[in-house]
């Protein structure tokens, strides 16, 4: 499927973040045509909670924006009811990656390689809010600093047509 405008696709996955004693668990909504990460959440577990608020946060943020599709891979925290209850109550079509597939959401799998080797794999995160306000710092830099050549040297922000919130 050609993917040709903003909203047509957006995505979601979940990425492992090692903690000194612990493992945090990383969590982005992105859209496939500007690689914009519309939300993103941290949690201690892999309960669905963190996913839920996060695709709740890309939703109401967007000022009535919907992509067409959603596509995840098959992870309990993207079928449990209350993930695509959300989803459905919004028109939009779920797409779900096959078993064994990394490379049908390849989009958040190339965002997860420059979260962790531009900002994971160079910090020693001691503490959850310490995670927590250097990937916040981070997703501002990736979305609003950071040009893509995939995107024309333009960035995210200037692809999705997004401001920075305060």
């Amino acid at each position: 499927m050609a993917i040709e405008r903003v909203d047509q696709v957006w995505s979601a996955d979940i990425t492992y973040i090692r903690m000194a004693r612990s493992w945090l668990y990383l969590v982005a909504v992105i859209d496939w045509f500007s690689r914009y990460v519309l939300s993103w959440r941290l949690a201690a577990s892999l309960e669905s909670d963190f996913c839920v608020e996060a695709l709740g946060e890309a939703l109401r943020h967007r000022r009535g924006r919907r992509p067409r599709i959603f596509n995840t891979d098959q992870g309990s925290q993207f079928t449990s009811g209350t993930f695509t209850g959300r989803l459905k109550a919004q028109g939009v079509d779920i797409s779900m990656d096959g078993r064994g597939r990394c490379l049908d959401n390849i989009f958040i799998e190339r965002l997860w390689r420059s979260v962790k080797y531009e900002e994971v794999y160079l910090k020693d995160y001691q503490r959850y809010a310490e995670a927590q306000h250097e990937l916040g710092r981070y997703f501002r830099h990736y979305n609003h600093e950071r040009p893509h050549q995939a995107l024309a040297y333009r960035t995210p922000a200037e692809v999705y047509g997004a401001r920075e919130r305060a």
